[in-house]
């Protein structure tokens, strides 16, 4: 069953593949995904790590605080799906194209 398995050639595949998993990590922190909710009225901006980074609310919410929860728990919902859609295709590059996501 293992005939032929070189198990330095394998460690060596798994060094790699942690290395460009950290790489990734970190390419991630640079990027932004941004979500406007009540027709921009609220922005919330994160990077690729789901860090929120920049968060906009337009004054005329200030009065509103319901509008503004509910604006911003939207805008704050959006914002993470795309951190993670981000991440689900970055999972997919690193494994060539299989998709373990697919239902």
């Amino acid at each position: 069953m293992f005939e032929g398995l070189n198990l330095g050639d394998l460690g060596k595949m798994l060094d790699q593949v942690q290395e460009k998993a950290k790489q990734m990590q970190e390419d991630s922190k640079k990027l932004e995904f941004t979500a406007k909710t009540g027709g921009g009225l609220v922005k919330v901006t994160a990077n690729g790590a789901g860090e929120v980074i920049d968060l906009g609310i337009d004054d005329s919410l200030l009065t509103d605080k319901e509008s503004l929860e509910i604006l911003l728990i939207a805008a704050i919902n959006d914002v993470n799906k795309m951190v993670e859609d981000n991440r689900k295709s970055q999972a997919l590059g690193m494994m060539g194209g299989m998709n373990p996501f697919a239902s």
